[in-house]
């Protein structure tokens, strides 16, 4: 198989990579963190006017019509950078959602704007009992004159202070399945408590009391969105390894600086059999993290199927225990400047730890993976 990158792809990956080094230096991305929005708004229109933004989105919809490998070329980069700008989970998770479920209509009034930078949006499918399962909620969605009134509690949803619109998940009111909102957080009876995150990202939860949104705001069938979030789930899951390998590579990479120059008993650290040990683990660990991200994104667009499930399950498991092991490794190796503040190392540390948990922790993940490995076992044995 060819891993190798085509003109396009390189000239992709090379343009972020540049983008990133020139303008989210450590020292300007605590500034953006510290900043009333929490991200840069300049670095965001700089993306947008390279056609970074439109990556993800189709074509037909001013997009560049990328596939997951040019979300992963992208979201690499954005890792390596630690970049707080909530480029996934609106232009990959919520715009996939957009143009997997909307109609004509809807997708043509929203993913234009997406696609050039003009207009935020974010997912809000998370509750305080979800555990990684969307159709696990207790918000509603009662059918009324003209439309929907919403009620219920979301929490942490990535991007959701500063978005325009945001996709909320709610349950039938007959209880017949979960469907997907398209909401304007101005509207009267949302509330939205924003925060930063601890690795950074900005969040916010949102309470609904009894919302009213229009017939048009649905996303697709009524009670019929579990497959569409399972699915671009799925294409979110695969960005994100490739947003954790980044930060892996920096995180290695400032690692095996600090072993190269740190002196004790006259010589570099990075000398002692012990370490060199430790750092070779890290890199194997690495680049098998490596591999299963690009396994991840060739199979990302594919239709929905279950080796397509089982192979993501498989890349985020192990993406996500090799996050957990460098960023450990990272800081012991380091030792007590490793948990300073004031060094990107401790940084990279704690999301990598965060992402180990997001779209599904590694335990969730090995779960998936089992029980789709039982599907194809059952079905032989009935056969046989």
């Amino acid at each position: 198989m060819n891993f190798e990158l085509n003109e396009e792809q390189q000239m992709l990956a090379d343009t972020v990579e540049r983008l990133v080094r020139n303008t989210y230096g450590f020292e300007q991305r605590e500034a953006f963190y510290q900043s009333p929005r929490g991200h840069s708004p300049e670095f965001w229109r700089q993306l947008s006017e390279l056609g970074i933004t439109s990556v993800p989105i189709a074509a037909e919809y001013d997009g560049f019509g990328g596939t997951g490998v040019e979300n992963m070329l992208v979201m690499k980069e954005l890792g390596r950078g630690l970049c707080l700008e909530p480029y996934l989970h609106s232009q990959i998770y919520a715009a996939g959602l957009v143009e997997q479920l909307g109609s004509s209509e809807q997708r043509q009034a929203i993913l234009p704007a997406v696609a050039g930078g003009e207009r935020l949006l974010a997912v809000a499918d998370e509750e305080a009992g979800s555990h990684y399962h969307p159709e696990a909620i207790a918000c509603q969605a009662v059918p009324c004159e003209r439309g929907w009134r919403l009620s219920g509690h979301k929490r942490v949803v990535i991007g959701g202070e500063l978005a325009h619109t945001i996709l909320v998940t709610a349950r039938m009111s007959d209880g017949e399945g979960v469907s997907l909102f398209l909401l304007d957080p101005a509207a009267e009876g949302v509330s939205r408590t924003g925060y930063p995150c601890i690795d950074g990202p900005r969040a916010c939860d949102l309470a609904l009391a009894d919302v009213y949104v229009e017939a048009d705001s649905l996303l697709g069938p009524a009670g019929k969105a579990a497959p569409a979030l399972a699915y671009q789930r799925g294409r979110a899951v695969a960005a994100q390894c490739a947003e954790a390998v980044g930060s892996m590579e920096e995180a290695f990479r400032l690692t095996l600086d600090y072993l190269k120059t740190r002196q004790q008993f006259g010589a570099p650290i990075g000398r002692f059999q012990a370490l060199q040990h430790r750092m070779a683990e890290m890199r194997g660990e690495l680049e098998l993290a490596r591999s299963m991200t690009i396994l991840a994104a060739c199979v990302a667009d594919d239709p929905e199927s279950e080796e397509r499930s089982r192979r993501l399950a498989a890349a985020k498991f192990v993406v996500a225990r090799a996050s957990q092991l460098i960023a450990e490794q990272s800081i012991q190796l380091h030792g007590g400047i490793g948990m300073s503040w004031e060094y990107s190392l401790a940084h990279h540390a704690k999301r990598l730890v965060m992402l180990t948990h997001q779209f599904g922790d590694d335990d969730f993940h090995l779960g998936q993976y089992s029980a789709l490995l039982e599907i194809p076992r059952q079905a032989s044995q009935q056969v046989a």
